[in-house]
């Protein structure tokens, strides 16, 4: 390492970037999606949503783990109809993964990169994603 530079330390924020991305993915990929749409959690040993079981109504993350369970098995449109913010969040995850192996290979800053995804115009529409994929789980609840 450059002592000047710091030449190691886009490869290794490229490393942890990856390393974060593929784990989250790799756990999904290892649990059966639940028919129900939501549940899947309780695999890893997490207890049952309260939401749920308090009033058979879908807390804001509700899908979530689901949804993330169908992309990674390869099913985006039943990901999708599962919940809609899961689903973009588990591709934006592979999204992350190839740019963390990108960054770990060549050097690349991602934190340079990433810095305009930080505008407040691209915060809200992330949080209006979020509420969005709630308010469709409310819909389309069946509990």
């Amino acid at each position: 390492m450059d002592a000047r530079t710091g030449a190691n330390g886009p490869r290794a924020a490229g490393l942890a970037v990856l390393a974060g991305c593929l784990g989250v993915l790799l756990v999904a990929s290892l649990l059966r999606a639940s028919p129900d749409g939501h549940g899947t959690h309780t695999q890893m040993g997490l207890p049952a949503c309260s939401w749920v079981q308090l009033w058979n109504f879908p807390c804001p993350t509700c899908g979530m783990t689901t949804a993330f369970a169908h992309a990674t098995h390869g099913s985006l449109g039943t990901a999708l109809l599962t919940q809609p913010a899961g689903a973009l969040m588990a591709i934006a995850l592979g999204v992350g993964f190839w740019a963390g192996l990108h960054a770990l290979l060549t050097g690349t800053r991602l934190l340079e990169l990433s810095i305009g995804l930080m505008r407040p115009l691209v915060i809200a529409g992330g949080l209006l994603l979020f509420l969005g994929g709630w308010v469709y789980k409310m819909i389309t609840w069946n509990g």
